[in-house]
């Protein structure tokens, strides 16, 4: 059986502390978990950490930031407005206007916290948000470094590609823009149901893994024009501070990571494991985990 790192099987990990924080994103109170290291001077470096579409704190961003706190980091994993314990409605979109903004909430609620060296914060994006927090480095000064782990970066051409062709794609925005589509809400994954967003995925389907209680589990219909429409790689041209991608060559989307790396105006380095690793291992798989922080942590000790 191959072990797993999660926050579910280990609440508590030697050399990392966890503390309930909230803060304000747009009038919406966030609600989030700060990993501090046990035993560190302070200020300490920060990083911001942020998970997959439609998942909320206690699942891999919430491992990764405990991960980077046992190396030294103050990092924050939270729930976006509308998602999980955070208020904020509608609920379940998977907005990257209104993610992104409270990507940049979060660096200045960091920033403002006096165990944290302001003039050393950094992001971190799990996949989907990946996206979200380029674009965030990118646009705020606050941010000095930005890492992405099995990053899913597309644009509109790319989801044309992946959602079954130009016809499908405008009729899931067709239904994103009807009448009561913000509370039309799917479930997010199931290994049965087929009116679920992700069917027989790992990960979102296994209990011992991604399907936690904390996991909301759902997907508003509203969610499609956004999610379709966005163009995670413009913020490359915009991007002039240092970035670490780690990834693999089965990770859902290789094409948007190449694509992303080859048009950023900043340097990027790239960390590549084996065609083993698919994306859902750099979720939780133990191995995958550690070797990403160890990476993550090296390439932000600036």
């Amino acid at each position: 059986m191959t072990p797993r790192i999660t926050l579910q099987n280990t609440p508590s990990r030697k050399g990392a502390i966890a503390r309930s924080v909230s803060f304000d994103s747009h009038g919406n109170l966030l609600q989030g978990a700060l990993y501090l290291p046990e035993t560190a001077a302070t200020p300490l470096p920060a990083v911001v950490v942020t998970g997959a579409w439609t998942t909320v704190k206690e699942q891999m961003a919430g491992t990764y930031a405990r991960e980077l706190a046992v190396r030294g980091y103050a990092a924050l994993a939270f729930d976006f407005t509308g998602w999980g314990q955070s208020e904020g409605t509608p609920r379940y979109v998977e907005d990257p206007a209104t993610k992104t903004a409270d990507i940049h909430a979060a660096a200045a609620f960091m920033a403002a916290r006096e165990e944290i060296d302001p003039a050393r914060i950094a992001g971190l994006g799990i996949c989907a948000s990946s996206g979200y927090m380029a674009a965030a480095v990118a646009d705020d000064d606050k941010f000095q470094r930005v890492a992405l782990v099995a990053p899913w970066l597309h644009d509109p051409a790319m989801a044309e590609d992946i959602y079954g062709g130009a016809d499908a794609v405008a009729g899931l925005i067709a239904a994103s823009e009807a009448e009561g589509a913000a509370d039309t809400v799917l479930p997010g994954a199931s290994a049965t149901d087929a009116n679920a967003v992700m069917v027989q995925v790992p990960y979102y389907t296994e209990a011992d893994r991604g399907l936690i209680p904390a996991y909301d589990n759902k997907f508003s219909v509203a969610s499609w024009k956004p999610w379709l429409t966005y163009d995670a790689q413009a913020s490359a041209d915009r991007l002039t501070k240092p970035m670490l991608m780690v990834g693999s060559p089965a990770i859902a989307l290789p094409a948007g990571a190449e694509a992303y790396a080859a048009r950023a105006r900043a340097s990027v380095k790239t960390l590549w494991l084996g065609k083993d690793v698919a994306q859902f291992d750099f979720y939780d798989r133990e191995d995958v985990v550690t070797a990403s922080a160890d990476a993550i942590a090296e390439f932000l000790a600036v």
